[in-house]
């Protein structure tokens, strides 16, 4: 003899029943923090090698080129602060695989870490990246463009090459 219509919806309404508790019951006792990014490590050090091949001649040579190099990496890291939770997420796998190893060699043919990193060679790399056949890497490395010249011209010290006289003073 064979299950009923009745038994059948009974059943099936009470395994939904139990599968709703136990779905409540698991997001009560997993509650996720949302993680901000964190920008420090190899990541810190792979965007130390990348932003002065974005920018090129923009630097200044010499006595102040560490500092605005400093200032334009923490503004990076600013404006990633900046973005939705989820295009952070994306920002931070973008920097996870820049500094794991074996996906920095594939992806970029940069060996030894970014500390050691030629500047030819990483020069090499971003163009690689933006005309690469894979819409993924380009978009990488648009991200990473966006960011650092976003930051590096947000500083005041980077106005006055481009002849930008900063925002209007407040009329008295």
């Amino acid at each position: 003899m064979g299950t009923s219509r009745r038994t059948f919806l009974k059943a099936g309404g009470l395994a939904a029943l139990a599968l709703a508790a136990g779905g409540a019951l698991y997001r009560t006792t997993h509650t996720e923090t949302p993680q901000r990014f964190a920008l420090d490590g190899e990541a810190r050090a792979a965007l130390h090698a990348i932003a002065p091949a974005i920018l090129a001649g923009a630097l200044p040579q010499g006595a102040g080129r560490e500092a605005a190099l400093a200032g334009t990496i923490d503004g990076v890291h600013a404006a990633i602060l900046g973005l939705p939770p989820a295009t952070q997420k994306e920002v931070q796998d973008l920097f996870g695989l820049l500094a794991l190893a074996p996906a920095r060699r594939l992806l970029t043919g940069i060996s030894g870490g970014w500390q050691h990193a030629r500047s030819e060679d990483v020069h090499t790399f971003l163009q690689d990246w933006r005309l690469h056949r894979l819409g993924l890497l380009r978009s990488a490395y648009h991200a990473l463009h966006d960011l650092v010249l976003g930051a590096w011209y947000a500083q005041p010290a980077s106005w006055a090459a481009t002849g930008y006289p900063g925002p209007m003073k407040a009329l008295s």
